[in-house]
């Protein structure tokens, strides 16, 4: 074949992968352009949309639990048998008053033998102490003597303390908040025997909160305070404590507001309690249902854009669940419209036709062959 013909050729194949290259490169850019235009293309899914709102106009709402502010576990100093518990839960006690009381037996036996040997010790030192003056020992005996003396005069002490606190008595007008053991039980020492609170501490809500709550809260600050089932009257508190650490496992802080004296209040009432909080503190909320693929204290909700008629995936900061929905401190503005109900069935870039709730559910129900 001559050169010319090589050269013709040459040329056609190259045309003919050109044009394969270009029928690839159209498959490829139509199949793109169907899978993007998918959610777009397809009927618009019923939803039911949220308006994003503050939870909080500058108030933060929490529940809590009425406390006596000093509620003190009371135990014996040694090991031994429960002799007595003189009083009941919710009784109430004078200052001074006996409460419970161990055994003495082994108590008074171990007080009785350590008085004797620090009697002897005693003794045997001023033996030592003559026979030093009159040259028959050395000084290094009288030494010991006095070292042995000491030593049985602690124990001593220490055998009459633990006499001393065989019984358990009141420190102050309180009530007894609950008795954890009974006459004839074996105990180890430092088990509690009883709680009791005193009247004199006065009494305390004691309230957890979030962290950003507690943010924008100061000691001092006031607070208005309702009981459940009308157990006392509604009345004002006030922030006397904050906790400087969360707890570890609900990562809370534990807020205490004194409460004002009045016969009705209870160790263990609950209480709704709402805080004046800095706007900063004020998270918005949304419906739990509207959350979705949540993990630690990040989350996503689908954002309506009205304009394109479809939803978009929003990440967004959550915080503490409530009756009012879940906390949300970043991601969102209050006035965002987002997907309330029906998130299950959504992708990103999906048309959506905002309905009722009522017409929402019957669509459901149809889908679902009911």
């Amino acid at each position: 074949m001559g050169g010319q013909g090589k050269q013709s050729m040459w040329r056609g194949a190259g045309l003919a992968l050109s044009g394969c290259a270009a029928l690839i490169l159209l498959s490829c850019s139509s199949d793109r352009d169907s899978s993007g235009d998918k959610a777009s293309a397809a009927a618009p899914l019923p939803v039911v949309l949220h308006q994003v709102g503050a939870a909080r106009s500058g108030v933060i709402k929490a529940s809590g639990t009425v406390r006596l502010r000093r509620e003190t576990p009371f135990a014996f100093l040694a090991d031994g048998r429960v002799r007595s518990v003189a009083v009941r839960e919710g009784d109430r006690v004078r200052s001074g008053q006996l409460l419970a009381s161990l055994d003495r037996t082994a108590i008074d036996a171990s007080a009785v033998s350590a008085d004797a040997r620090a009697r002897q010790a005693t003794a045997d030192l001023s033996r030592q102490r003559i026979l030093l003056e009159q040259g028959w020992i050395s000084k290094a005996r009288v030494e010991a003597a006095e070292a042995a003396a000491r030593a049985a005069d602690a124990d001593r002490t220490a055998a009459r303390f633990t006499q001393r606190f065989s019984t358990i008595a009141a420190p102050a007008d309180g009530v007894v908040l609950a008795r954890l053991a009974e006459p004839g039980q074996m105990l180890s020492a430092g088990t509690p025997v009883l709680l009791v609170g005193e009247f004199a501490s006065g009494f305390v809500l004691r309230v957890p909160l979030s962290a950003a709550a507690v943010a924008g809260l100061a000691e001092g600050a006031p607070a208005q305070v309702v009981f459940r089932d009308g157990a006392a009257s509604p009345m004002a508190a006030r922030v006397i404590e904050i906790a400087g650490r969360a707890e570890p496992r609900t990562g809370t802080f534990q807020v205490e507001l004194a409460l004002p004296a009045d016969p009705a209040l209870r160790s263990g009432l609950i209480a709704d309690v709402e805080l004046p909080a800095a706007r900063s503190a004020a998270p918005l909320m949304v419906p739990a249902s509207a959350v979705f693929s949540a993990r630690a204290d990040e989350g996503f909700v689908w954002r309506y854009d009205p304009a394109a008629g479809e939803v978009v995936a929003a990440l967004v900061t959550i915080g503490a669940v409530s009756d009012q929905g879940i906390e949300v401190f970043s991601g969102l503005a209050q006035g965002d419209l987002i997907v309330g109900a029906g998130v299950d069935r959504l992708i990103e870039g999906q048309r959506v036709k905002p309905v009722r709730p009522a017409e929402f559910v019957r669509s459901r129900e149809a889908g679902s062959g009911r």
